[in-house]
């Protein structure tokens, strides 16, 4: 028994006349006063199924009796449908197939949900994961899946195109800081030992490069115990790594920026509009982005900017401004164009937002249609000085001005929450952008989230470390300040979120070495976690990054 010759999106017009057999699911039953008409799914469409007593009475019979789901097999001929009933909606719309047989392969209970899509209120999504294999017949799902796999694809085809050469990494492995809580496995045969599954093959593709495989790729799959987000499930995702020996920065750029476009421009609609004239993507400081956007993540699809006002108010006598900077602090601006409208709801849920970001307020200055300045901070400053102020942001009629004050980082991821959150009120996340950007120079420490008056690393722990006058490695990690050491680590964005991350590595053993002292590792302890890593080192390692 031949189960099908063509597939339930392929027939058209062209293979009328031919006797065909498709297979597939029955999506949508029709009983017209005597004719039947099925519309046969499968992964690839839909075709029409007519059962016409005068054709094959037993057939019609059967056909009388199929339900939703019901798996079917159906031979018949290929019959170009009347004008009037093409259905442009469908690709195989203009033909419909006059059903000679057909065999019923498996019955199906009632689906709990809707799968046909006939209905437009999409089921509850606890009901669509309990029956998960029945949301996969859905055509929605299919597509997804479909585009992933081209995706997938797209990447691979790209990297094997340069020479790269794709490694499966071991799942099993041992405990490594990449920054989440790690899944264990205990061990059956070291009762009391655990294998941790992979964060990442950050350490695995490292050693390939001292192995002598100068082009890694690889669709890893990444295990981490931390909680569900926007862009990420929880517990299992995947990602993909590449690394190469004998770069630079530059270098890894260079690779990258052509597979983003070109997947921006496969994949989406959307126009890339962070190009420079060379055609490469902006490339922002971790500094510059926090200072100008308030994250480290910016979306450059608007361009509200945030401005220092620090050395304008030191002295202004009004004290949350002046004390802010007597302490050490700084007071920033934002200027949101139009931000007159806000109403005094909306700028009360603005200074929540302030607030979750560590913000003691919000204040602001709005510029009324006849020039004016509304505030209740306007009478703490002279007349003269506000004006400046506005002037140094650029406002103008219409716009509304909010202010930070308080110490550097604070009042940045503050004034950077706002900027979001004034963005997506009025509108300006233009979905037919791309905005793509590097993030660069990130801080190699950060003051300790644990242990107050100890530092931290603030990113990935094997990035090689440098400092803004051009001290590299071991002459790097000499600086007075471990928090004016920065590292070679820099992140991929795209509109607001962090699409990917790498870094120079740090492949020095007596960097490495006295970059984990820093943050208090003992000699004994470093060669405990990552005697492997050293070991390797030790036998010429390459420069490389990824």
């Amino acid at each position: 028994m031949k189960y099908r010759t063509h597939n339930c999106g392929q027939l058209r017009v062209g293979q009328v006349g031919e006797e065909v057999t498709l297979s597939g699911w029955v999506n949508r039953r029709r009983d017209h006063g005597g004719l039947i008409f099925i519309d046969l799914r499968d992964r690839y469409g839909l075709t029409q199924i007519t059962f016409d007593p005068a054709i094959n009475a037993d057939a019609h019979k059967t056909a009388d009796n199929l339900r939703s789901e019901w798996v079917i097999t159906v031979t018949g001929k290929v019959v170009a449908r009347p004008a009037e009933m093409v259905n442009d909606k469908l690709d195989t719309g203009e033909i419909e197939i006059h059903a000679t047989d057909v065999k019923v392969l498996s019955q199906a209970k009632t689906p709990p949900f809707d799968i046909s899509g006939e209905k437009s209120v999409e089921a509850n999504e606890n009901i669509r994961l309990k029956y998960r294999y029945l949301d996969l017949r859905r055509p929605k799902i299919q597509k997804l899946l479909r585009q992933k796999d081209l995706f997938i694809r797209s990447i691979r085809d790209y990297f094997y195109k340069q020479d790269f050469t794709e490694v499966q990494t071991p799942i099993l492995a041992n405990s490594s800081p990449e920054g989440a809580r790690d899944w264990l496995v205990p061990s059956r045969l070291y009762p009391g030992k655990f294998y941790a599954l992979p964060q990442a093959p950050q350490q695995f593709k490292q050693l390939l490069m001292v192995g002598g495989l100068d082009k890694y790729v690889q669709i890893a799959p990444c295990f981490r115990d931390e909680d569900p987000r926007m862009d990420r499930h929880f517990g299992e995702f995947y990602q993909c790594d590449m690394e190469m020996s004998f770069v630079t920065e530059e270098e890894i750029f260079a690779v990258l920026e052509p597979l983003m476009a070109t997947l921006t421009e496969k994949f989406s609609n959307k126009e890339i509009v962070t190009s420079l004239s060379d055609g490469k993507f902006a490339q922002i400081s971790w500094r510059e982005a926090m200072e100008r956007f308030g994250t480290d993540k910016p979306d450059l699809r608007y361009e509200l900017e945030i401005v220092s006002v620090t050395e304008e108010v030191k002295d202004c006598g009004f004290g949350v401004f002046s004390g802010a900077v007597g302490s050490g602090g700084v007071v920033h601006s934002l200027k949101i164009d139009d931000g007159s409208k806000f109403s005094r709801k909306d700028i009360d849920e603005l200074t929540e937002v302030a607030k979750t970001k560590g913000a003691k307020g919000l204040a602001y200055i709005i510029i009324k249609e006849d020039g004016s300045l509304q505030s209740p901070i306007v009478k703490f400053l002279s007349e003269e000085l506000a004006q400046s102020l506005m002037d140094k942001v650029g406002a103008r009629s219409g716009d509304i001005v909010f202010f930070g004050a308080d110490d550097w980082r604070t009042v940045c991821e503050a004034l950077g929450a706002v900027r979001v959150a004034c963005a997506r009120k009025l509108g300006l996340e233009d979905q037919t952008k791309a905005a793509w950007a590097w993030v660069t120079d990130f801080p190699m420490y950060d003051k300790s989230e644990i242990k107050e008056g100890e530092i931290d690393f603030a990113h990935n722990p094997f990035s090689m470390p440098k400092t803004a006058n051009g001290r590299v490695g071991l002459e790097a990690l000499e600086a007075d300040n471990p928090l004016d050491i920065l590292s070679s680590q820099f992140d991929l964005v795209l509109n607001g979120f962090e699409v990917a991350s790498g870094a120079v590595r740090n492949h020095r053993p007596e960097v490495m070495k006295r970059a984990f002292e820093i943050v208090g590792y003992s000699p004994e302890e470093i060669q405990k976690r990552f005697g492997h890593m050293l070991n390797a080192f030790e036998f010429g390692a390459p420069p490389h990054g990824g």
